[in-house]
Protein backbone atom coordinates (compact mmCIF):
# COMPACT_ATOMS: atom_id res chain seq x y z
CA UNK A 1 0.00 0.00 0.00
CA UNK A 2 1.45 3.38 -1.00
CA UNK A 3 0.48 6.89 -0.58
CA UNK A 4 1.26 8.17 -3.98
CA UNK A 5 -0.09 11.77 -3.70
CA UNK A 6 0.31 14.20 -0.80
CA UNK A 7 -2.07 17.26 -0.30
CA UNK A 8 -0.32 20.59 -1.51
CA UNK A 9 -0.89 23.14 1.27
CA UNK A 10 -3.24 25.78 0.92
CA UNK A 11 -3.71 29.33 1.88
CA UNK A 12 -6.67 29.87 4.52
CA UNK A 13 -9.47 30.81 2.89
CA UNK A 14 -10.65 34.51 3.85
CA UNK A 15 -14.41 32.79 2.76
CA UNK A 16 -14.45 30.42 5.89
CA UNK A 17 -13.95 33.34 7.83
CA UNK A 18 -17.06 35.66 9.04
CA UNK A 19 -17.51 38.90 10.62
CA UNK A 20 -20.26 40.33 11.88
CA UNK A 21 -21.29 43.79 13.45
CA UNK A 22 -23.72 44.49 16.17
CA UNK A 23 -25.80 47.09 16.19
CA UNK A 24 -26.81 48.86 19.35
CA UNK A 25 -24.82 49.88 22.26
CA UNK A 26 -23.95 46.46 24.14
CA UNK A 27 -21.89 45.95 27.08
CA UNK A 28 -18.38 44.29 26.44
CA UNK A 29 -19.30 41.13 27.75
CA UNK A 30 -22.68 40.68 26.65
CA UNK A 31 -21.57 41.89 22.56
CA UNK A 32 -18.78 39.09 22.73
CA UNK A 33 -21.30 36.72 23.83
CA UNK A 34 -23.17 37.53 21.09
CA UNK A 35 -20.96 37.79 18.71
CA UNK A 36 -19.60 34.19 19.59
CA UNK A 37 -22.84 32.79 19.51
CA UNK A 38 -23.87 34.21 15.90
CA UNK A 39 -20.30 33.26 14.45
CA UNK A 40 -21.35 29.46 15.82
CA UNK A 41 -24.50 29.59 14.30
CA UNK A 42 -23.52 30.81 11.10
CA UNK A 43 -20.54 28.70 10.73
CA UNK A 44 -22.68 25.54 11.55
CA UNK A 45 -25.01 26.82 8.45
CA UNK A 46 -22.44 27.22 6.03
CA UNK A 47 -20.45 23.66 6.84
CA UNK A 48 -19.84 21.98 3.77
CA UNK A 49 -20.80 18.15 3.44
CA UNK A 50 -18.51 15.52 2.98
CA UNK A 51 -18.95 12.97 -0.12
CA UNK A 52 -18.81 9.57 0.30
CA UNK A 53 -18.68 7.94 -3.18
CA UNK A 54 -18.95 3.97 -3.27
CA UNK A 55 -18.73 2.70 -7.25
CA UNK A 56 -18.44 -1.32 -7.10
CA UNK A 57 -17.31 -2.94 -10.53
CA UNK A 58 -20.08 -5.26 -12.34
CA UNK A 59 -23.01 -4.76 -10.28
CA UNK A 60 -25.94 -5.60 -11.52
CA UNK A 61 -29.27 -5.19 -10.02
CA UNK A 62 -29.27 -8.47 -7.92
CA UNK A 63 -29.49 -7.81 -4.24
CA UNK A 64 -31.99 -8.77 -1.68
CA UNK A 65 -32.98 -4.38 -1.99
CA UNK A 66 -33.95 -5.13 -5.60
CA UNK A 67 -36.18 -8.12 -5.34
CA UNK A 68 -33.60 -11.18 -5.25
CA UNK A 69 -33.88 -13.20 -1.88
CA UNK A 70 -31.50 -15.45 -2.66
CA UNK A 71 -28.00 -13.40 -2.86
CA UNK A 72 -27.23 -12.01 0.94
CA UNK A 73 -26.27 -8.57 0.81
CA UNK A 74 -27.69 -7.30 4.45
CA UNK A 75 -25.72 -4.45 4.32
CA UNK A 76 -26.68 -3.35 0.80
CA UNK A 77 -29.92 -3.92 2.48
CA UNK A 78 -29.62 -2.07 5.25
CA UNK A 79 -28.08 0.87 2.98
CA UNK A 80 -31.51 0.82 0.46
CA UNK A 81 -33.56 0.95 3.73
CA UNK A 82 -31.74 4.24 5.94
CA UNK A 83 -32.50 6.14 2.42
CA UNK A 84 -33.62 6.43 -1.33
CA UNK A 85 -33.24 3.70 -3.69
CA UNK A 86 -33.51 4.32 -7.50
CA UNK A 87 -35.22 1.17 -9.73
CA UNK A 88 -34.47 2.81 -12.90
CA UNK A 89 -30.95 4.41 -12.46
CA UNK A 90 -28.80 3.59 -15.74
CA UNK A 91 -25.20 3.52 -17.21
CA UNK A 92 -24.35 5.33 -20.04
CA UNK A 93 -21.92 2.74 -21.84
CA UNK A 94 -22.02 -0.80 -20.13
CA UNK A 95 -18.44 -1.15 -19.97
CA UNK A 96 -15.63 0.18 -17.36
CA UNK A 97 -13.56 2.68 -19.06
CA UNK A 98 -16.69 4.22 -21.33
CA UNK A 99 -18.66 4.39 -18.23
CA UNK A 100 -16.27 5.84 -15.77
CA UNK A 101 -14.88 8.53 -18.02
CA UNK A 102 -18.35 9.40 -18.66
CA UNK A 103 -19.82 10.24 -15.50
CA UNK A 104 -16.67 11.00 -13.74
CA UNK A 105 -16.37 13.97 -16.60
CA UNK A 106 -20.14 14.84 -16.39
CA UNK A 107 -19.96 13.89 -20.69
CA UNK A 108 -21.93 11.43 -22.56
CA UNK A 109 -19.89 9.45 -24.47
CA UNK A 110 -19.89 10.55 -27.70
CA UNK A 111 -18.71 13.95 -26.55
CA UNK A 112 -15.35 11.83 -24.78
CA UNK A 113 -15.24 9.12 -27.79
CA UNK A 114 -14.25 6.29 -25.41
CA UNK A 115 -16.14 3.07 -26.03
CA UNK A 116 -13.22 0.70 -25.14
CA UNK A 117 -11.24 -0.18 -22.29
CA UNK A 118 -7.38 0.67 -23.48
CA UNK A 119 -7.92 4.66 -24.73
CA UNK A 120 -7.36 7.23 -21.62
CA UNK A 121 -10.35 9.38 -21.34
CA UNK A 122 -8.05 12.78 -22.17
CA UNK A 123 -7.88 12.21 -25.61
CA UNK A 124 -10.91 13.42 -27.25
CA UNK A 125 -11.43 16.12 -24.80
CA UNK A 126 -8.05 16.51 -22.87
CA UNK A 127 -7.92 17.58 -19.11
CA UNK A 128 -11.57 19.13 -18.77
CA UNK A 129 -12.95 19.32 -15.47
CA UNK A 130 -13.65 16.21 -13.45
CA UNK A 131 -15.41 15.23 -10.58
CA UNK A 132 -12.29 15.13 -8.04
CA UNK A 133 -10.94 18.09 -9.42
CA UNK A 134 -14.13 20.73 -8.81
CA UNK A 135 -14.18 19.32 -5.69
CA UNK A 136 -10.67 19.85 -4.35
CA UNK A 137 -10.61 23.41 -6.19
CA UNK A 138 -13.31 23.80 -3.77
CA UNK A 139 -10.93 23.17 -0.66
CA UNK A 140 -12.23 19.80 -0.04
CA UNK A 141 -9.68 17.06 0.74
CA UNK A 142 -9.89 14.16 -1.63
CA UNK A 143 -9.01 10.75 -1.94
CA UNK A 144 -8.78 8.14 -4.14
CA UNK A 145 -9.08 4.33 -3.05
CA UNK A 146 -8.03 1.73 -6.13
CA UNK A 147 -10.13 2.29 -9.15
CA UNK A 148 -12.81 5.14 -9.81
CA UNK A 149 -11.75 6.35 -13.47
CA UNK A 150 -10.34 3.04 -15.54
CA UNK A 151 -7.08 2.75 -13.24
CA UNK A 152 -4.24 4.84 -12.17
CA UNK A 153 -1.84 7.03 -14.47
CA UNK A 154 -3.13 8.47 -17.45
CA UNK A 155 -6.68 6.86 -17.02
CA UNK A 156 -7.01 8.33 -13.80
CA UNK A 157 -6.57 12.17 -13.22
CA UNK A 158 -3.78 12.56 -10.47
CA UNK A 159 -4.05 16.40 -10.02
CA UNK A 160 -7.61 16.07 -9.04
CA UNK A 161 -6.94 13.89 -6.01
CA UNK A 162 -5.27 15.06 -2.21
CA UNK A 163 -4.32 11.20 -1.82
CA UNK A 164 -4.35 8.36 -3.87
CA UNK A 165 -4.08 4.54 -2.81
CA UNK A 166 -3.91 1.75 -5.07
CA UNK A 167 -4.14 -1.59 -3.00
CA UNK A 168 -4.12 -5.20 -3.89
CA UNK A 169 -4.46 -8.45 -2.36
CA UNK A 170 -1.68 -10.34 -0.46
CA UNK A 171 0.25 -13.23 -1.78
CA UNK A 172 -1.69 -15.59 0.38
CA UNK A 173 -5.12 -14.22 -0.51
CA UNK A 174 -4.17 -15.78 -4.35
CA UNK A 175 -4.22 -19.28 -3.17
CA UNK A 176 -7.46 -21.55 -2.63
CA UNK A 177 -9.11 -23.63 -4.67
CA UNK A 178 -9.87 -22.51 -8.01
CA UNK A 179 -11.48 -23.31 -11.36
CA UNK A 180 -11.59 -21.84 -15.01
CA UNK A 181 -15.04 -22.74 -16.30
CA UNK A 182 -13.86 -22.35 -19.99
CA UNK A 183 -10.89 -25.33 -19.29
CA UNK A 184 -8.56 -21.77 -20.20
CA UNK A 185 -10.07 -20.68 -23.18
CA UNK A 186 -10.99 -17.72 -21.59
CA UNK A 187 -8.49 -16.33 -19.20
CA UNK A 188 -10.86 -14.08 -16.53
CA UNK A 189 -13.51 -17.00 -16.57
CA UNK A 190 -12.54 -18.47 -13.40
CA UNK A 191 -13.00 -18.63 -9.62
CA UNK A 192 -11.12 -18.66 -6.72
CA UNK A 193 -12.60 -19.91 -3.69
CA UNK A 194 -9.67 -17.86 -1.63
CA UNK A 195 -7.44 -18.86 1.54
CA UNK A 196 -7.23 -15.92 4.48
CA UNK A 197 -9.54 -13.30 5.23
CA UNK A 198 -11.16 -10.70 3.70
CA UNK A 199 -8.07 -8.30 4.42
CA UNK A 200 -5.93 -10.54 2.16
CA UNK A 201 -8.15 -9.41 -0.54
CA UNK A 202 -7.73 -5.98 -2.27
CA UNK A 203 -11.60 -4.99 -1.38
CA UNK A 204 -10.95 -6.15 2.31
CA UNK A 205 -7.52 -4.06 2.64
CA UNK A 206 -8.90 -0.93 1.13
CA UNK A 207 -11.84 -0.67 3.57
CA UNK A 208 -9.51 -1.39 6.33
CA UNK A 209 -7.71 2.31 5.36
CA UNK A 210 -10.61 3.87 4.01
CA UNK A 211 -11.76 3.41 8.21
CA UNK A 212 -8.88 4.27 9.36
CA UNK A 213 -8.79 7.88 7.55
CA UNK A 214 -12.86 7.87 7.70
CA UNK A 215 -11.51 8.65 11.77
CA UNK A 216 -9.45 11.12 10.86
CA UNK A 217 -10.10 14.97 11.91
CA UNK A 218 -9.77 17.17 9.31
CA UNK A 219 -10.12 21.24 9.06
CA UNK A 220 -12.04 20.38 5.84
CA UNK A 221 -14.55 18.45 4.60
CA UNK A 222 -14.01 15.23 2.66
CA UNK A 223 -14.90 13.53 -0.86
CA UNK A 224 -13.69 9.85 -0.77
CA UNK A 225 -14.12 7.79 -3.87
CA UNK A 226 -14.01 4.05 -2.84
CA UNK A 227 -14.03 1.65 -5.93
CA UNK A 228 -14.31 -1.73 -5.46
CA UNK A 229 -13.83 -4.72 -7.56
CA UNK A 230 -15.99 -7.19 -6.89
CA UNK A 231 -17.88 -8.98 -8.33
CA UNK A 232 -15.67 -8.23 -11.56
CA UNK A 233 -13.85 -11.41 -12.97
CA UNK A 234 -11.79 -12.88 -12.09
CA UNK A 235 -14.47 -14.08 -9.50
CA UNK A 236 -12.24 -14.71 -6.50
CA UNK A 237 -13.33 -14.10 -2.97
CA UNK A 238 -12.72 -15.95 0.98
CA UNK A 239 -14.24 -19.04 0.86
CA UNK A 240 -16.51 -18.11 3.51
CA UNK A 241 -18.26 -16.50 0.83
CA UNK A 242 -18.49 -19.43 -1.44
CA UNK A 243 -19.96 -21.29 1.41
CA UNK A 244 -23.17 -19.93 1.83
CA UNK A 245 -24.15 -20.67 -1.60
CA UNK A 246 -25.38 -24.53 -2.04
CA UNK A 247 -25.21 -25.68 -5.94
CA UNK A 248 -27.83 -27.70 -5.70
CA UNK A 249 -30.15 -24.59 -4.84
CA UNK A 250 -28.81 -22.12 -8.03
CA UNK A 251 -30.10 -22.50 -11.14
CA UNK A 252 -29.40 -20.03 -14.79
CA UNK A 253 -32.64 -18.09 -16.23
CA UNK A 254 -34.75 -20.34 -18.41
CA UNK A 255 -35.26 -18.73 -21.32
CA UNK A 256 -38.45 -18.54 -22.99
CA UNK A 257 -39.57 -21.16 -25.73
CA UNK A 258 -41.14 -18.08 -28.04
CA UNK A 259 -38.02 -15.99 -28.06
CA UNK A 260 -37.83 -13.86 -31.26
CA UNK A 261 -33.88 -14.23 -33.09
CA UNK A 262 -31.02 -11.67 -31.97
CA UNK A 263 -29.69 -9.02 -34.20
CA UNK A 264 -26.54 -10.32 -34.98
CA UNK A 265 -24.85 -6.78 -33.56
CA UNK A 266 -26.32 -7.68 -30.30
CA UNK A 267 -23.58 -9.92 -28.95
CA UNK A 268 -20.49 -10.03 -30.84
CA UNK A 269 -17.90 -12.12 -29.13
CA UNK A 270 -15.57 -15.10 -29.29
CA UNK A 271 -16.37 -15.42 -25.91
CA UNK A 272 -20.04 -16.53 -26.93
CA UNK A 273 -18.70 -19.65 -28.19
CA UNK A 274 -17.11 -20.96 -24.59
CA UNK A 275 -20.12 -19.75 -23.29
CA UNK A 276 -22.40 -22.04 -25.49
CA UNK A 277 -20.38 -24.83 -24.30
CA UNK A 278 -21.36 -23.98 -20.47
CA UNK A 279 -23.05 -27.34 -19.21
CA UNK A 280 -25.39 -27.14 -16.16
CA UNK A 281 -22.70 -27.55 -13.53
CA UNK A 282 -20.51 -24.71 -14.94
CA UNK A 283 -23.46 -22.49 -15.11
CA UNK A 284 -24.06 -22.94 -11.37
CA UNK A 285 -20.44 -22.64 -10.59
CA UNK A 286 -20.50 -19.28 -12.81
CA UNK A 287 -23.60 -17.75 -10.31
CA UNK A 288 -22.35 -19.29 -7.57
CA UNK A 289 -19.08 -17.58 -7.83
CA UNK A 290 -20.31 -14.27 -8.92
CA UNK A 291 -22.77 -14.28 -5.52
CA UNK A 292 -19.84 -14.86 -3.30
CA UNK A 293 -18.30 -11.98 -4.52
CA UNK A 294 -21.43 -10.15 -4.41
CA UNK A 295 -21.63 -10.66 -0.70
CA UNK A 296 -17.99 -10.55 -0.11
CA UNK A 297 -18.55 -6.89 -1.05
CA UNK A 298 -21.84 -6.43 0.85
CA UNK A 299 -19.81 -7.08 3.62
CA UNK A 300 -17.39 -4.62 3.07
CA UNK A 301 -19.65 -2.12 2.55
CA UNK A 302 -21.36 -2.84 6.19
CA UNK A 303 -17.63 -2.25 7.75
CA UNK A 304 -18.03 1.26 6.69
CA UNK A 305 -20.93 1.48 7.63
CA UNK A 306 -20.15 0.73 10.76
CA UNK A 307 -17.56 3.16 10.90
CA UNK A 308 -19.88 5.88 9.77
CA UNK A 309 -22.26 5.00 12.46
CA UNK A 310 -19.44 5.05 15.22
CA UNK A 311 -18.42 8.33 13.82
CA UNK A 312 -21.63 10.01 13.68
CA UNK A 313 -21.04 10.98 10.22
CA UNK A 314 -23.99 10.00 8.79
CA UNK A 315 -25.73 13.33 9.48
CA UNK A 316 -22.77 15.55 7.76
CA UNK A 317 -22.10 13.36 4.94
CA UNK A 318 -23.54 12.58 0.98
CA UNK A 319 -23.60 8.68 0.75
CA UNK A 320 -23.67 7.56 -2.76
CA UNK A 321 -23.88 3.65 -3.74
CA UNK A 322 -23.67 2.82 -7.15
CA UNK A 323 -22.63 -0.04 -9.76
CA UNK A 324 -20.05 1.29 -12.93
CA UNK A 325 -22.82 -1.14 -15.37
CA UNK A 326 -24.90 -3.88 -15.35
CA UNK A 327 -24.19 -7.82 -15.79
CA UNK A 328 -25.62 -10.44 -17.52
CA UNK A 329 -25.87 -13.84 -15.84
CA UNK A 330 -27.02 -16.22 -18.63
CA UNK A 331 -29.54 -14.22 -19.90
CA UNK A 332 -30.16 -14.20 -23.43
CA UNK A 333 -27.37 -16.72 -22.84
CA UNK A 334 -24.57 -14.37 -21.98
CA UNK A 335 -22.37 -14.21 -19.16
CA UNK A 336 -20.54 -10.88 -19.15
CA UNK A 337 -21.73 -7.31 -20.35
CA UNK A 338 -21.62 -4.64 -23.11
CA UNK A 339 -24.72 -5.17 -24.25
CA UNK A 340 -27.92 -3.30 -24.73
CA UNK A 341 -30.04 -5.42 -22.52
CA UNK A 342 -31.38 -4.46 -19.47
CA UNK A 343 -29.74 -6.30 -17.00
CA UNK A 344 -26.18 -4.77 -18.43
CA UNK A 345 -27.99 -1.03 -19.08
CA UNK A 346 -29.57 -0.88 -15.67
CA UNK A 347 -27.49 -0.33 -12.53
CA UNK A 348 -28.01 -0.33 -8.00
CA UNK A 349 -28.18 3.20 -7.01
CA UNK A 350 -28.60 4.31 -3.25
CA UNK A 351 -28.36 7.36 -2.06
CA UNK A 352 -28.41 8.10 1.97
CA UNK A 353 -27.88 11.77 2.35
CA UNK A 354 -29.64 13.49 5.90
CA UNK A 355 -31.88 16.21 5.16
CA UNK A 356 -32.62 15.51 1.64
CA UNK A 357 -33.77 11.92 1.29
CA UNK A 358 -36.31 9.49 3.67
CA UNK A 359 -35.83 6.28 4.87
CA UNK A 360 -37.08 3.65 2.96
CA UNK A 361 -38.28 4.93 -0.05
CA UNK A 362 -37.84 4.17 -3.69
CA UNK A 363 -37.56 6.63 -7.00
CA UNK A 364 -39.23 4.77 -9.85
CA UNK A 365 -38.41 7.84 -12.27
CA UNK A 366 -35.61 7.20 -14.74
CA UNK A 367 -31.67 8.99 -13.33
CA UNK A 368 -28.31 8.04 -15.61
CA UNK A 369 -24.93 8.00 -14.32
CA UNK A 370 -23.70 11.18 -15.82
CA UNK A 371 -26.42 12.78 -13.62
CA UNK A 372 -24.00 12.08 -10.44
CA UNK A 373 -21.42 15.10 -11.42
CA UNK A 374 -24.26 17.62 -11.67
CA UNK A 375 -25.76 16.51 -8.47
CA UNK A 376 -22.77 16.38 -6.36
CA UNK A 377 -22.22 19.43 -7.24
CA UNK A 378 -25.52 21.01 -6.31
CA UNK A 379 -25.80 19.43 -3.05
CA UNK A 380 -22.55 20.65 -1.86
CA UNK A 381 -23.41 24.26 -3.50
CA UNK A 382 -20.69 24.33 -5.50
CA UNK A 383 -20.21 26.04 -9.68
CA UNK A 384 -20.86 22.94 -11.71
CA UNK A 385 -18.79 22.99 -14.96
CA UNK A 386 -21.14 25.23 -18.05
CA UNK A 387 -20.39 21.73 -20.22
CA UNK A 388 -21.53 19.16 -18.46
CA UNK A 389 -24.58 16.84 -20.22
CA UNK A 390 -26.61 15.30 -17.55
CA UNK A 391 -28.94 16.96 -15.13
CA UNK A 392 -29.12 16.87 -11.36
CA UNK A 393 -31.54 14.68 -9.38
CA UNK A 394 -31.53 16.56 -6.29
CA UNK A 395 -35.28 17.51 -6.93
CA UNK A 396 -35.65 13.69 -6.63
CA UNK A 397 -33.77 12.82 -3.83
CA UNK A 398 -36.68 15.28 -1.35
CA UNK A 399 -39.61 14.16 -3.71
CA UNK A 400 -38.96 10.82 -5.63
CA UNK A 401 -42.28 10.34 -7.04
CA UNK A 402 -42.76 13.42 -9.04
CA UNK A 403 -42.06 13.04 -12.80
CA UNK A 404 -38.68 13.18 -14.09
CA UNK A 405 -36.97 12.58 -17.34
CA UNK A 406 -38.50 10.67 -20.28
CA UNK A 407 -35.95 7.98 -20.77
CA UNK A 408 -32.65 6.72 -20.00
CA UNK A 409 -30.05 6.26 -22.69
CA UNK A 410 -27.44 3.89 -23.17
CA UNK A 411 -24.67 2.56 -26.08
CA UNK A 412 -21.83 0.22 -27.56
CA UNK A 413 -19.93 0.43 -30.34
CA UNK A 414 -18.49 -2.83 -32.46
CA UNK A 415 -16.16 -3.42 -35.15
CA UNK A 416 -16.40 -1.51 -38.35
CA UNK A 417 -17.84 1.60 -36.65
CA UNK A 418 -21.21 -0.11 -35.75
CA UNK A 419 -22.41 1.90 -33.46
CA UNK A 420 -26.00 0.61 -31.12
CA UNK A 421 -27.75 2.85 -29.37
CA UNK A 422 -30.75 2.73 -27.00
CA UNK A 423 -33.41 4.83 -25.16
CA UNK A 424 -35.36 2.46 -22.06
CA UNK A 425 -38.85 4.66 -21.67
CA UNK A 426 -41.26 3.31 -19.15
CA UNK A 427 -42.48 1.41 -21.38
CA UNK A 428 -40.00 0.45 -24.55
CA UNK A 429 -36.28 -0.23 -24.66
CA UNK A 430 -35.74 0.86 -28.80
CA UNK A 431 -32.40 0.49 -30.29
CA UNK A 432 -30.69 1.60 -33.29
CA UNK A 433 -27.51 0.18 -35.24
CA UNK A 434 -26.15 2.35 -37.27
CA UNK A 435 -23.64 2.82 -40.11
CA UNK A 436 -21.80 5.58 -41.02
CA UNK A 437 -25.01 7.70 -39.32
CA UNK A 438 -27.29 4.87 -41.34
CA UNK A 439 -29.59 2.99 -39.53
CA UNK A 440 -29.08 -0.12 -40.95
CA UNK A 441 -31.31 -2.22 -38.19
CA UNK A 442 -33.73 -1.66 -34.95
CA UNK A 443 -35.16 -3.52 -31.85
CA UNK A 444 -38.00 -2.70 -30.08
CA UNK A 445 -39.13 -4.41 -26.41
CA UNK A 446 -42.01 -3.76 -24.51
CA UNK A 447 -41.83 -4.20 -20.97
CA UNK A 448 -45.37 -4.84 -20.13
CA UNK A 449 -45.15 -8.01 -21.58
CA UNK A 450 -41.76 -8.70 -22.34
CA UNK A 451 -39.51 -7.40 -19.43
CA UNK A 452 -36.36 -9.87 -20.39
CA UNK A 453 -36.16 -8.08 -23.93
CA UNK A 454 -36.93 -11.34 -26.09
CA UNK A 455 -39.21 -10.50 -28.74
CA UNK A 456 -38.11 -7.85 -31.10
CA UNK A 457 -41.17 -6.17 -32.12
CA UNK A 458 -39.69 -3.47 -34.41
CA UNK A 459 -39.79 -5.19 -37.68
CA UNK A 460 -43.59 -5.48 -37.04
CA UNK A 461 -46.08 -3.21 -38.66
CA UNK A 462 -48.37 -2.24 -36.09
CA UNK A 463 -44.92 -0.80 -34.02
CA UNK A 464 -44.13 1.30 -37.07
CA UNK A 465 -45.16 4.63 -35.08
CA UNK A 466 -44.17 3.81 -31.73
CA UNK A 467 -40.49 3.28 -33.17
CA UNK A 468 -40.68 6.36 -35.32
CA UNK A 469 -41.45 8.29 -32.04
CA UNK A 470 -38.71 6.69 -29.85
CA UNK A 471 -36.18 6.72 -32.77
CA UNK A 472 -37.07 10.83 -32.51
CA UNK A 473 -36.46 10.59 -28.72
CA UNK A 474 -33.13 8.33 -29.34
CA UNK A 475 -31.56 11.39 -31.68
CA UNK A 476 -32.94 14.64 -29.38
CA UNK A 477 -34.42 13.37 -25.93
CA UNK A 478 -31.74 13.90 -23.57
CA UNK A 479 -32.69 15.08 -20.03
CA UNK A 480 -36.45 15.84 -21.26
CA UNK A 481 -38.30 15.92 -18.29
CA UNK A 482 -41.77 13.98 -18.63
Amino acid sequence: MKKLFKESKMKPNRRDFVKYSLGGILTASTSCAVAEKGSAQKTAAVKKKNVLFMIVEDLKSIMGCYGNPLVKTPNMDRLAQMGLKFDRAYCQYPVCNPSRSSFMTGLRVDTIGIYENVTPWTKNVGHVMTMPRLFKDNGYHTIRMNKIFHGSEHHDDPEGWSEIYNIGTNEFGRTGETRNLTNGVVRWCSWLAANGTDEDQQDGAMVKKARELLKEKRDKPFFMALGFAKPHDPFNAPKKYFDMYNLNELMPPVLPENRYPEQKYTIQSGWKDSFDKFTLQDKKEYLRAYYACTTFTDAQIGRIMDTLDKQDLWKDTIVLFIGDHGYNLGEHEWWNKNVLFEDSCRVPMIAVIDGQTKAGTTCGEFVELIDIFQTFADLCGLKAPENLEGLSFRPLLSNPYQKWKKGAYTQVRRGGGLHGRSIRTKRWRYIEWQQKDKVIARELYDHVSDSGEYRNLAELEEFAGICKKLSKLLKTGHNQLE
